[in-house]
């Protein structure tokens, strides 16, 4: 769709400038989020986002520099600083892109010289049967590796408590074209939404599967090109799309919460945070077992630390907008959030200290984790919020 809103300008639908670029939909609603590439106009009614084709030159090099693997939060230095600024970061990229490699082809080399060299594959098993069950059946093809991929995210969400085995579990809904997979253990959930390859066969299906057995079967699977899953009345089964081998799926006959529901009341996003996905991890992690961690966002920088403000470490990040008060969350369930996600820069949407906060990346729109902060005042008690 095309706009003139001035006389002059001609606007770009976010597909159509997404195409013209090189980046998805989803990673141009991200920057536009981090406040690093805004679209021109913004649709009140629909909030579609439309572009100018002169902006095409910012998201031409914001997606080189991601390629690069420049943090979102030296991109923007990139972008909006001045020359040296600029400089100064690309170089000092360049640096820790060369010892990485270097580390890299070592670690590597040392490994081929350690294989004997004969060549010998474990080829998986046989499955526990075949899966076709009487009855309507659904089936729908999928990556193997982004299956394996989905399971590696969405499992650690899964609860353990055996008062509740159905957060014990992954729940798989097959409807509408896609394949999502969502786990909660009531303090963080998680989501990933899979595109089938080819059309899906049969009626709309929700599974709900055990999720110790998942990782296993996810590794399985990486090893397949494509997989297929089968699933009917009596069962489910994962079958190797071009081959014979399959696994059965391990149905539970629990019942999920209303996931849905408590993702339509959440309250929209008041503050964002944008900064390295690793820096984070280890900022989080080097606060050691405390109970609680406290994020301070400043105007280019979050602070990790004690709530008391010991083991402070200072991060570059992108915080536009308002800054929110202090956030405190329960570093053994940020972590695995920061973990599960992809690429070298996650972003943070913040309601308010006390409600869930969207944890989610422009490298993959399609997975998203919820996690709920705890409060400052009652650490050390036990227990946190639940969803």
């Amino acid at each position: 769709m095309d706009l003139d809103t001035n006389g002059t300008a001609h606007l770009l639908g976010i597909s159509a400038f997404a195409r013209r670029v090189g980046l998805a939909p989803s990673a141009l609603r991200f920057y536009d989020d981090c406040g690093v590439l805004r679209p021109a106009h913004v649709d009140t009614t629909t909030g579609y986002r439309f572009y100018r084709p002169d902006q095409d030159i910012r998201a031409r090099l914001l997606r080189s520099l991601r390629a690069a693997g420049l943090p979102l939060a030296e991109v923007t230095v990139v972008l909006d600083g001045d020359e040296d600024e600029a400089r100064a970061v690309l170089e000092r990229h360049r640096n820790t892109v060369r010892d990485r490699t270097r580390t890299a082809d070592a670690t590597i080399e040392a490994v081929l010289r350690s294989l004997p060299g004969d060549g010998t594959r474990v080829e998986p098993g046989a499955g526990a049967g075949d899966g076709t069950a009487s009855g309507a059946v659904t089936l729908v093809r999928l990556g193997g590796v982004e299956l394996a991929s989905a399971f590696r995210q969405v499992v650690p969400a899964a609860g353990h408590d055996p008062e509740h085995p159905e957060l014990g579990c992954v729940l798989v809904e097959i409807e509408d074209g896609e394949v999502r997979l969502v786990a909660t253990d009531r303090y963080r959930l998680s989501t990933r939404v899979l595109r089938p390859v080819g059309a899906v066969e049969g009626p709309a299906r929700r599974l709900l599967l055990t999720a110790g057995s998942l990782p296993g079967i996810g590794a399985w699977a990486a090893r397949c090109a494509a997989v297929t899953i089968e699933a009917g009345p009596d069962g489910a089964t994962l079958h190797e799309t071009a081959g014979t081998a399959s696994r059965e799926l391990p149905v539970s006959a629990a019942l999920f919460p209303a996931y849905r529901e408590m993702l339509s009341a959440l309250t929209p996003a008041r503050h964002r945070l944008v900064v390295d996905r690793t820096a984070l991890l280890d900022a989080v992690n080097d606060c050691g077992e405390a109970p609680a961690i406290v994020l301070r966002l400043g105007e280019d920088e979050v602070t990790v630390s004690l709530p008391d403000d010991s083991r402070a470490t200072a991060l570059p990040a992108v915080c536009p907008g308002e800054r929110p008060p202090p956030i405190g969350f329960d570093p053994a369930v940020l972590a695995p959030a920061l973990e599960a996600s992809v690429g070298p820069d996650v972003l943070l949407e913040i309601a308010s200290a006390t409600e869930p906060v969207v944890v989610r990346s422009a490298d993959q729109g399609s997975f998203t984790t919820l996690v709920m902060p705890v409060g400052l005042v009652s650490v050390g008690s036990p227990g946190a919020p639940a969803f």
